[in-house]
């Protein structure tokens, strides 16, 4: 079995992680969440008014500001729901978890003893070179 098979067996055994199982059940909650989709619905329709009130030769500045204002209400809406809390939670903790992932790649990469790889504190950036260390 070479390396590529054996990362996709641990990407399958990843989806069992009580992380990623968290993340996708929030997602699913979400996506039946029919005031949520609505509002999600909303949201992307007064983004097109915005682009097309904006690309205007002549824009009007007080349609463009309230469009402004009700594009903001919906996304504090939206980001303040239940659901996308919970989804944002869980959305943080497999950001997380991927950034160890990658982190314990990269040292082995790097010659390092992907065994000694600590959690990357602070938020992995993916790239060695901005990094004080994770291990």
């Amino acid at each position: 079995m070479d390396c590529i098979d054996l990362f996709k067996k641990a990407a399958a055994a990843m989806q069992t992680d009580p992380r990623y199982l968290e993340l996708d059940a929030a997602r699913r909650m979400n996506d039946a969440d029919e005031e949520l989709q609505k509002m999600i619905g909303e949201f992307n329709l007064q983004r097109l008014d915005l682009n097309r009130a904006s690309a205007e030769t002549e824009p009007d500045s007080a349609r463009i500001a309230e469009l402004n204002q009700k594009i903001n209400d919906l996304y504090t809406q939206i980001m303040s729901s239940e659901g996308m809390v919970r989804y944002n939670a869980a959305k943080s903790e497999c950001e997380a978890m991927v950034n160890h992932i990658d982190a314990i790649i990269n040292t082995a990469m790097n010659g390092g003893d992907p065994m000694t790889v600590q959690a990357p504190q602070g938020g992995c950036t993916g790239s060695c070179a901005s990094c004080s260390g994770c291990h």
